[in-house]
């Protein structure tokens, strides 16, 4: 079984394997040159992003700075639309609905490393995807953990650290996160 291949299965990979840097040297390279680009201009900044991420749907908004690992793994639904500072470290998928708002300095991460240190000294990772759902507002600052399944209707307050699954028509904040109302759709 290759590196990647384990990556792809969830199983605990070698992140420093030739395949997953070149991977990760292709999104940097695409990201710098949408960072790049003169926020003067959307449709070029639009364009470099549908390069960069493996699907969108119609109204497509990225600002600047945008950083993620891969980039084909990010598949956004229409009316998306992110603020400034969105990294997401994509070496698993990260599947966004319809209708999401993400607020600046926002993370979502789908890699995390061994809790032992032999474990991060041998340079393993292991990649589980996150899903978010349609009609979704991701408030400044949060930070989205591995494996995480947020569901539709849902509120996300500024700074909180999303670790567990969120369900349909709630808002949730704090760290780490947890319910603070159910919404009604």
């Amino acid at each position: 079984m290759t590196e990647m291949d384990k990556l792809r299965a969830g199983d605990w990979y070698y992140f420093l394997d030739a395949e997953v840097a070149t991977q990760k040297a292709r999104a940097a390279r695409l990201c710098q040159e949408f960072n790049q680009i003169s926020a003067t201009d959307p449709q070029q900044q639009t364009a470099k992003m549908r390069e960069i991420l493996g699907s969108a749907g119609n109204n497509l908004s990225v600002q600047a700075t945008f950083n993620c690992d891969n980039g084909q793994n990010i598949h956004v639904g229409n009316d998306f639309l992110s603020n400034y500072n969105l990294t997401i470290l994509d070496i698993a998928p990260v599947t966004i609905g319809d209708h999401v708002m993400i607020g600046p300095n926002v993370d979502i991460y789908t890699v995390n490393h061994p809790l032992t240190a032999q474990g991060r000294r041998d340079y393993l990772a292991r990649a589980q995807p996150v899903t978010i759902g349609n009609d979704v507002w991701i408030g400044g600052k949060v930070t989205i953990n591995p494996g995480v399944t947020i569901g539709n209707n849902v509120v996300i307050a500024s700074g909180a650290v999303v670790t567990k699954d969120v369900p349909d028509n709630r808002v949730v904040g704090g760290v780490p996160a947890r319910e603070l109302e159910k919404l009604v759709e």
